[in-house]
């Protein structure tokens, strides 16, 4: 294996990059809760196949929670979850990765959140170096979709959608990992 400091700083960049690109992922109506309810089903399958009912429980639970506050965070919200509760989302994320050994599985079932942080980082990045041009209309990703058009509820079924997608591709791809 690899040396345990360099498996703590892995870990440390993974769970802050984690955290925060879902955070930057809760920008429209609904947005981190649709793209994380798949997310946390994905977990409650790879509890289930490897039999950590400790997982599923805590997985499920938090796609159930998702699931209910979802009725009043879809378009138009009603209620609004804020930086605590996505920074918590991102938090779960990650710490059920880790607790099933899969932080690898992060920038698959989260591709959205990692294109969210990207769209970020290129705005910034372009934004300085051109001396104030913009490479999106407006960063993160989602709030250039919707400048471009796409409606917030285009939007919740696009990017939950792929996500759901992109979840049962890493299911297939993680549930012979281990031996049973």
């Amino acid at each position: 294996g690899i040396p345990w400091i360099v498996y703590m700083v892995f870990a440390a960049f993974v769970m802050v990059g984690t955290v925060n690109a879902v955070n930057l992922t809760d920008g429209v109506d609904g947005l981190a809760t649709g793209v994380t309810i798949p997310v946390m089903l994905f977990y409650v399958a790879v509890s289930a196949w490897y039999g950590r009912s400790d997982l599923i429980t805590a997985a499920a639970a938090m796609a159930g929670g998702l699931s209910a506050f979802l009725i009043y965070n879809f378009h138009p919200a009603k209620v609004f979850m804020g930086d605590t509760g996505s920074l918590f989302l991102g938090g779960a994320v990650c710490g059920m990765a880790f607790a099933l050994d899969l932080p690898m599985v992060i920038p698959v079932v989260g591709l959205i959140y990692v294109v969210e942080v990207l769209s970020d980082i290129i705005q910034v990045v372009y934004f300085k170096k051109t001396g104030g041009k913009r490479f999106f209309r407006m960063a993160p990703l989602h709030h250039h979709l919707e400048m471009g058009g796409w409606s917030e509820n285009k939007l919740f079924c696009v990017f939950s959608g792929l996500t759901l997608l992109l979840c049962v591709l890493a299911f297939w791809g993680v549930m012979y990992r281990y031996p049973m």
